[in-house]
């Protein structure tokens, strides 16, 4: 069975990166999404989205990945979000009650970018993609 493919898609607006990934996120290309992601920091990103809409699966691995990246981003004063997960990490993040440190608002609730200028109340969309909204409700806690 071949495997499906795997893509990962960075869009910067100054210190603010839209990271779109695509396929599914497991033990093999959880490497390439850290890598990713790191890349945003070592670049001067401080706020990173992260569109899932289009991954099929993401295990434990992911997360693990999704939770290292958003303790670094923090560290650096920074905050990284995730938006539209799979039902396979949703699951995951309310068996471990994690999805508060992780789940964002909808796209157009995030505050401006660190030492900008107050944007409008919805930022730009690249490719003319659709707002992201967070797949999991609840109350933060």
């Amino acid at each position: 069975m071949p495997l499906s493919p795997f893509t990962i898609h960075r869009h910067d607006r100054r210190e603010r990166a839209l990271i779109t990934l695509a396929g599914e996120i497991d033990l093999g290309s959880a490497p390439l999404v850290r890598t990713a992601l790191a890349r945003c920091l070592s670049d001067g990103i401080r706020i990173v989205d992260v569109d899932l809409t289009s991954v099929t699966f993401c295990d434990c691995s992911g997360l693990n990945v999704f939770l290292y990246a958003a303790q670094r981003t923090t560290d650096a004063g920074g905050v990284l979000r995730l938006y539209n997960p799979p039902p396979s990490l949703g699951r995951i993040l309310d068996l471990t009650g994690c999805g508060f440190l992780l789940l964002g608002l909808p796209l157009g609730h995030l505050p401006p970018p660190l030492g900008d200028d107050p944007a409008p109340a919805v930022p730009a969309q690249p490719h003319g993609t659709v707002p992201l909204v967070p797949v999991l409700s609840g109350d933060a806690r």
